[in-house]
């Protein structure tokens, strides 16, 4: 029978270890979580904000246009902002993209 408790090190896995350990790896880890998490905690609050107001507040249902009121604003908003982060990580996309091309380069050199 095959024992599982046994680690047998492949040229992949030592090749994963490689590039865990490269500087590369860590700026490319260092940029994403740069743009992610400060994007996931805005978008959580500004997502958040809408149904906690109109549960709590009643100053969303202040009309802005005839009876177009706050509420609606806010929510068309968040169709805009989730549309913005599309597009804002389509562009850093590119700069994490040039970083994996590089580790990719760097392992082949090894």
């Amino acid at each position: 029978m095959h024992d599982v408790t046994q680690v047998t090190q492949t040229d992949s896995t030592r090749s994963a270890e490689a590039i865990v350990e490269s500087q590369t790896f860590h700026k490319l880890m260092r940029e994403k979580n740069r743009f992610i998490v400060p994007s996931i905690i805005f978008s959580l609050i500004f997502y958040f904000t809408l149904p906690i107001s109109t549960s709590y507040f009643t100053f969303l249902n202040i009309p802005v246009a005839g009876d177009i009121t706050w509420a609606w604003v806010l929510a068309f908003a968040q169709f805009f902002m989730t549309w913005m982060f599309c597009v804002m990580y389509s562009r850093r996309a590119r700069r994490f993209d040039e970083l994996v091309t590089a580790i990719k380069q760097e392992e082949d050199d090894r």
